[in-house]
């Protein structure tokens, strides 16, 4: 059965007490939003649609980011969860399949869970509601259910009985349901109830007034747990850290302290990695196998091939593409480079916007200069080269295959392969000169402080 995936983002987010709208505030290095939107494409939706509202451009340039072909949807007025949904049936038109409603600041919601619902509506239920049992219900809409487990009705708390309020079966707002069937309930809501809304929950006793059937489908609390605040932004990135790591080490990495390790959305680590304490991994990051980064080390945009070692104290920025069994260590920082097999780069340098070839060894405190102000320009450096501390190659310029840079070179023209390349100033030596010029300040000295 295809599936349409429709995210509700149109809330203002007030206790974020921020310019952003909510659901672009980052989590793993991800906004939020992106978050429900990386649920859609692990399910393979046919459509994903988004709701925004406050903030509705930015929101909509976001999601277009992150996945061109979501359409979006402006809720003009936000007048509940049922106007919102109700805002998408010309988008879902011609769509015959089910329809999963998420939320754009729910972003703990587990693949399997979701997977669960839609096996339920396999079954021919019609309406699927996702609950949870609340350690404190207050606040939440409570499932009622009836002695054999149909779910009767969704009450929303301040139009709950007391009986209802002593029920903590609570509804996390995630529902699943046959497009056809959303098209004859979400325009019979009413906003008849205390808040003058339209409540999307209200399509559970619509649907089984009209003979259709009803469920819900229970996770655990810790993954509807909702962003309002930047208190639970931060809970959210502890939940989803501490997921992460478990999840690193189940797949065959070590962590050697898991609690100083922080992944981005889409990290991928291979197997057999070991990532020492108060290491960093920012958006698109893939490390292959075998490979071992040492502790403080920042991570962002790279690929990181098998058997190489990186840091400690390394960064690691977009466009870095690392082979295997390469070496970058402390104080080192990569850019858009290329690094091929076997090469190294051990020591405080930076490499931004070159090519590296193999075997190829990057002294001490080099410098590719890509930059002139205006424009980046390219350094390539080819196979077995041994550049020498302290040099600085000014861009564009190539070094051949096996040529040699004396240590304090400044390149500025191309070196052929095989040539030895020297750039700076002869040295001169001035005898005795040295000690009388010490010995002159330590007397100013001396005499300073008489």
């Amino acid at each position: 059965m295809p599936t349409a995936v429709v995210i509700l983002a149109a809330g203002q987010g007030t206790r974020m007490q921020s310019d952003t709208p909510k659901v672009l505030h980052t989590l793993a290095g991800a906004p939020l939003v992106a978050h429900a939107m990386a649920s859609a494409r692990t399910l393979d939706a046919e459509r994903t649609i988004v709701v925004t509202g406050h903030g509705g451009e930015a929101v909509t340039a976001a999601v277009h980011e992150i996945d061109p072909d979501a359409q979006t949807v402006t809720q003009e007025e936000q007048l509940g969860t049922g106007h919102a949904l109700l805002q998408c049936l010309d988008a879902l038109d011609g769509f015959d399949g089910d329809v999963l409603v998420l939320y754009g600041d729910t972003p703990l919601i587990r693949q399997e869970t979701l997977e669960a619902m839609l096996e339920a509506r396999a079954t021919g239920t019609g309406v699927i509601v996702l609950g949870f049992h609340a350690a404190n219900p207050t606040g939440y809409g409570r499932l009622i259910r009836d002695p054999n487990g149909a779910l009767l009705e969704i009450v929303e708390e301040k139009e709950a009985s007391d009986l209802q309020k002593a029920e903590t079966f609570c509804n996390s707002g995630v529902i699943a349901a046959d497009a056809n069937l959303l098209r004859t309930l979400l325009p019979r809501i009413s906003n008849d109830n205390a808040k003058g809304e339209y409540y999307l929950t209200d399509i559970v006793g619509l649907a089984r007034a009209d003979g259709h059937s009803a469920t819900a489908v229970e996770c655990d609390e810790a993954e509807t747990l909702g962003v309002n605040s930047r208190i639970d932004l931060a809970a959210a990135e502890r939940a989803f850290q501490f997921r992460a790591r478990i999840e690193a080490m189940e797949n065959g990495a070590t962590l050697t302290d898991p609690d100083t390790v922080f992944f981005a959305q889409d990290t991928i680590i291979g197997r057999d990695v070991t990532i020492g304490p108060n290491v960093v991994f920012g958006p698109d990051v893939t490390i292959e196998s075998g490979v071992n980064i040492h502790p403080f080390c920042h991570l962002e945009g790279c690929h990181v091939s098998r058997g190489a070692v990186i840091g400690p104290f390394a960064r690691l920025r977009p466009g870095a593409e690392l082979s295997e069994n390469t070496r970058v260590g402390n104080f080192v920082e990569i850019k858009n480079a290329t690094i091929a097999e076997n090469t190294k780069v051990n020591h405080l340098s930076y490499i931004g916007d070159a090519t590296l070839g193999s075997g190829t060894n990057i002294g001490a405190g080099t410098i590719t200069c890509n930059y002139d102000g205006v424009f980046k320009h390219r350094t390539s450096i080819g196979d077995n080269v041994f550049v020498g501390s302290n040099s600085a190659l000014v861009a564009p310029v190539t070094v051949g295959n096996a040529a040699l840079i004396a240590a304090g070179s400044t390149i500025t023209d191309d070196v052929p392969a095989g040539a030895l390349a020297l750039a700076r100033s002869r040295q001169s030596t001035k005898g005795g000169i040295g000690k009388r010029l010490m010995d002159r300040l330590k007397s100013l000295k001396h005499g300073t402080r008489h």
